[in-house]
């Protein structure tokens, strides 16, 4: 038989997988590419094919190349769950004997961390289960705790509330069950807000001050050197960016070729990895950056799994899957200013197919005690954001130029924010998604925002070191993150902080909130006027926005009912209207 995980050079060299293929992907089967195609798994392959988006019509080929009798049967089968041991700890062992370290009073939206200094022996990464109530009045928090290598046990709650917080432990372990304690939270350090929740089709924070995403992407920067990663915060430091996109495990691909100094897993490519032991070390130091990225007010939108694979984490079966799912969540959803990404293009993961998905989604829902927000990103095919996990849009691009124009109907198809996580990237590399301008990226920008979404950000400049932002971080070298700038300031002054689309004409989108703010873009149109008509009963200021040369001009007065507006004759021009 053959299956999801098959490669397409094994399955057309048999005689009953070619014929499948030639019934169900002629084009590919007969294709002059097909020979750049032999290492591709099918599961990857079915992704890239528009023939087999149709959910009846892929369940007919998955289930003709499984009754093909000469395919490959001899992969190996992947690692078991392994439960705690029920006896790890004898009865000589008291319960609630491990030493409990209580934490000083968290400030609000700060990481409450309960250290428990306990039994090394064996392998407690999956040993021993622990997990804890934490009570604050009324409410009741179950947090999953996780073993930090050296004999170090911790639990950690995100301070959402004021006051003081007891819990109790319980384990399979006899010294970790049966522990209490009381933590106490105070008031917020200046500049916090707490995580980012959804706000109808747009995001505030706990707090309710608004949150406007405007991402960037970094896949592997966190795998990079620690001097690189420092230069990287420099630059985010300065830049306008307020989310940043990152895998958790490392990234091979184009301009992604250095192997990284450690992993999630211990162990390396040469030697193998210990699917049942983690790198603590490699978690201290992301969640170090982490918390670099909030002290910087940038979400951490942590992509839990992505196909650009070289070291099997890609493939690492159900049951490791979920482990590392419970050891991540456990770890890092203290931090308020996390965001989860099931995966960066989901219908590339070849292991994986939606039932999966949902699965290993309802395992992030039940460790994470704090909701914070979650989705899922797509290569071609949209997943269905109707799921009620989903809780907002994490869309790329669907055309090589149209995409951001589609914001306000994805709102209205799906009733969510919609965050267009890769639009193309500003560079000049030889991939198509990687060398528009900055004069396009800028555009596509305001093409969201004015419908209502939100765009992001990459950066894809090609030099001599292979360090290019989208994948390593570093320095941007690009036009566009001043321009981004601008826009978030046009934003901050819109009603509520955020814009909404309006009824438009139909070349020029607008954008706003109701009758007392709009705005107009024009794009790549270039008019040297536009008559405009007022909303009736009121005066307006009227001003035009140069969104390249960031500059806005203000008519000397007032006007009503319709007015000519003058403009200069180049793209990317907007017209902004503001009730006096």
């Amino acid at each position: 038989m053959f299956d999801r995980a098959s490669t397409f050079g094994e399955t057309i060299d048999s005689p009953g997988g070619r014929a499948v293929l030639e019934t169900f992907l002629p084009g590919v089967a007969a294709s002059p590419m097909a020979l750049q195609f032999r290492d591709i798994r099918l599961g990857q392959l079915i992704a890239i094919v528009p023939g087999l988006d149709d959910p009846d019509t892929r369940d007919g080929f998955w289930a003709a190349l499984a009754d093909v009798g000469d395919g490959i049967d001899s992969r190996a089968p992947y690692s078991p769950a392994v439960e705690p041991d029920p006896d790890y700890e004898g009865e000589a062992v008291a319960a609630a004997s491990a030493r409990v370290t209580i934490p000083a009073p968290t400030p609000r939206w700060g990481v409450v961390e309960v250290r428990i200094d306990g039994p090394r022996h064996g392998n407690p990464f999956v040993d021993v289960e622990l997990d804890a109530v934490f009570r604050h009045g009324d409410r009741e928090l179950r947090v999953g705790g996780f073993y930090d290598d050296d004999g170090v046990y911790l639990l950690r709650l995100l301070a959402e509330e004021e006051g003081e917080w007891t819990f109790t432990t319980r384990s399979t372990a006899r010294s970790l069950d049966g522990l209490t304690g009381a933590v106490v939270v105070t008031a917020p350090a200046p500049g916090t807000h707490g995580p980012v929740r959804v706000d109808g089709f747009h995001f505030r924070h706990a707090d309710g001050t608004r949150h406007r995403p405007l991402g960037t992407t970094a896949y592997a920067w966190t795998h990079q050197p620690a001097e690189m990663q420092e230069q990287t915060l420099a630059t985010l430091g300065a830049g306008p960016f307020t989310k940043m996109r990152m895998c958790i495990f490392p990234k091979s691909y184009l301009y992604n070729a250095n192997e990284p100094a450690d992993f999630p897993f211990v162990g390396s490519l040469a030697d193998g990895f210990d699917l049942e032991r983690f790198d603590a070390a490699h978690f201290r130091n992301l969640e170090r950056r982490i918390a670099q990225l909030g002290e910087l007010g940038i979400e951490a939108d942590l992509i839990l799994f992505h196909a650009y694979d070289r070291w099997g984490f890609a493939d690492l079966g159900p049951a490791v899957d979920e482990r590392y799912l419970r050891y991540v969540v456990r770890r890092l959803a203290a931090y308020a200013n996390v965001w989860w990404s099931m995966a960066n293009e989901y219908d590339l993961l070849w292991a994986k197919d939606e039932a999966d998905w949902e699965r290993l989604a309802a395992v992030v829902g039940a460790e994470d005690p704090h909701g914070h927000l979650n989705s899922i990103h797509n290569c071609r095919p949209f997943y269905d954001y109707s799921r009620p996990w989903i809780t907002h849009c994490s869309v790329q691009r669907v055309d090589v130029y149209r995409t951001a124009e589609n914001t306000d109907e994805w709102r209205e198809r799906w009733g969510k924010p919609i965050v267009i996580d890769e639009c193309a990237y500003e560079g000049d590399i030889d991939q198509g998604w990687g060398n528009i301008t900055g004069e396009e990226l800028t555009r596509r920008f305001w093409e969201g925002a004015i419908r209502g979404g939100y765009v992001g950000h990459g950066e894809t400049y090609l030099n001599d070191r292979e360090e290019l932002w989208w994948s390593k971080g570093g320095v941007l070298e690009g036009t566009s993150p001043d321009r981004i700038a601008f826009l978030e300031s046009v934003l901050a002054d819109a009603p509520d902080g955020v814009l909404d689309p309006l009824p438009s004409d139909w070349d020029v989108p607008w954008g706003g909130s109701g009758e007392e703010y709009r705005i107009g873009y024009f794009g790549f149109n270039r008019p040297r006027f536009r008559n405009v008509v007022l909303p009736a009963g009121r005066r307006f200021h009227v001003e035009v926005i140069d969104t390249w040369n960031m500059t806005i001009e203000r008519m000397p007065e007032t006007q009503a009912d319709s007015v000519r507006v003058e403009l200069p004759g180049r793209q990317f021009m907007a017209i902004r209207l503001i009730a006096a």
